[in-house]
């Protein structure tokens, strides 16, 4: 239960730092942390955790980027 009530303080305060941000940085990070999540659960599985998360957020802050980059190109905001 002590676990769950810091991992919900931790996403709040989290949530509140990226309010003053540009798009182009929150889905920049939106992407690294995503990437990160999933790199780190597959390499779980395949036996490194932390190659797996590594690998997996730059290729999330690049894809994040990329998908910002795109949307500018539409002319969305």
């Amino acid at each position: 239960m002590r676990k769950l009530m810091v991992v919900t303080v931790l996403v709040c305060f989290l949530a509140m730092g990226c309010s003053g941000m540009s798009y182009t940085a929150q889905r920049t990070l939106s992407g690294g942390a995503i990437g990160a999540a999933s790199g780190a659960t597959i390499g779980a599985i395949a036996g490194n955790a932390g190659m797996g998360a590594a690998i997996g957020g730059g290729a999330g802050l690049v894809g994040g980027y990329l998908y910002d980059q795109y949307k500018k190109s539409r002319g969305e905001p």
